[in-house]
């Protein structure tokens, strides 16, 4: 992956010119209109990157196709996004890709704890396994435009955690089987809750815990809510963007080409953003009064023993193929 934009000022301009797509000199007569449903908020840093790669798709066809950016779950819903694409009821739309890990295990792999915990390892393990992804979406119909990661995974808790056994009966956020299957192994109850519905269900006793980025913590304000963040960085899940192939084929080779190009401009600032999220985000919870820390040797000990058991499950479910992905990342090839 290039990663092309260093300044954090220039990752969401949107009057950016996109490299290797042609601008349409003028607006044709039939100019179409693309909606894109995603899960998260307007202030999310994969919300914006999403808006900015509208903008420039609608600046490089020269208004031939404009993307309206639908935030929040407002037009489908997160577990509905994915099936609305494939039917064709939307061309292009924003899911996180673990959550796809009951159809194929290949799929979670970036969710398997302490396997990839840096953006190195994280885009050197997107590398090797993004061929045999983009194969299995194919054969849905689905086409991958640009996937970008979250901050590395960190523990909340309503309460001060030493050791891991502070957790045990919590309920415990999950979203997607990953972190189900964590807090199972954690002695904690997983209860599934969207982003939007956090706060209230923290509020409310619906869950006491959770593991999730710096940037959905600071988003949804979780010092309104929770008291303690420990920075364990056990991995980084991506969102991914796909879009309807039979509608991507359906226009003008100039537009798909500004789409791509697009994308792959996506792709790098949306990493680079990511990377000042873990940075700022996390700064924020401290300064906004949640007690953030570093695991204890004890509580760091627990979550890798659960990630080797998660890692043992994982392989053993996705077989040969995962295996394979599995040497290509350690190799490096």
């Amino acid at each position: 992956m290039t990663i092309r934009l260093t300044a954090i000022a220039r990752m969401f301009a949107g009057a950016a010119t996109i490299a290797g797509a042609t601008a349409l000199a003028a607006l044709p007569a039939a100019a179409q209109s693309w909606d894109m449903p995603v899960p998260y908020g307007d202030n999310n840093f994969h919300t914006l990157n999403h808006v900015a790669f509208a903008e420039d798709v609608a600046e490089a066809t020269g208004g031939a196709l404009t993307i309206t950016v639908h935030p929040a779950g407002s037009l489908f819903k997160h577990p509905e996004i994915k099936n609305a694409v494939r039917s064709g009821q939307v061309p292009v739309g924003e899911f996180l890709l673990s959550r796809l890990s009951n159809e194929n295990a290949l799929y979670e792999l970036d969710s398997v704890p302490f396997l990839a915990t840096s953006y190195d390892a994280a885009e050197k393990l997107w590398e090797v396994s993004r061929p045999k992804i983009e194969e299995l979406l194919e054969a849905e119909g689905l086409t991958i435009l640009y996937a970008v990661p979250w901050p590395p995974q960190g523990l909340y808790a309503d309460r001060a955690v030493d050791d891991g056994s502070e957790l045990a009966g919590a309920k415990f956020r999950a979203y997607n089987t990953a972190t189900e299957r964590l807090a199972t192994l954690m002695d904690a109850v997983p209860t599934q809750v969207e982003v939007p519905d956090l706060a209230q269900a923290f509020s409310t006793g619906r869950v006491n815990a959770m593991i999730t980025s710096p940037s959905t913590g600071a988003n949804t304000k979780a010092w309104d809510y929770l008291s303690h963040y420990y920075d364990a960085r056990g991995w980084m899940p991506k969102n991914i963007v796909v879009a309807n192939i039979r509608a991507l084929r359906s226009l003008d080779e100039d537009t798909r080409n500004a789409i791509m190009a697009a994308a792959e401009a996506a792709q790098s600032r949306g990493w680079e953003a990511s990377k000042a999220e873990t940075t700022s985000k996390t700064q924020a919870l401290a300064d906004n009064g949640i007690t953030v820390a570093q695991p204890s040797a004890a509580l760091k000990a627990k979550l890798e023993e659960v990630g080797a058991t998660m890692s043992a499950e994982w392989l053993e479910r996705a077989g040969a193929e995962g295996e394979a992905v599995l040497e290509a990342f350690n190799s490096g090839s």
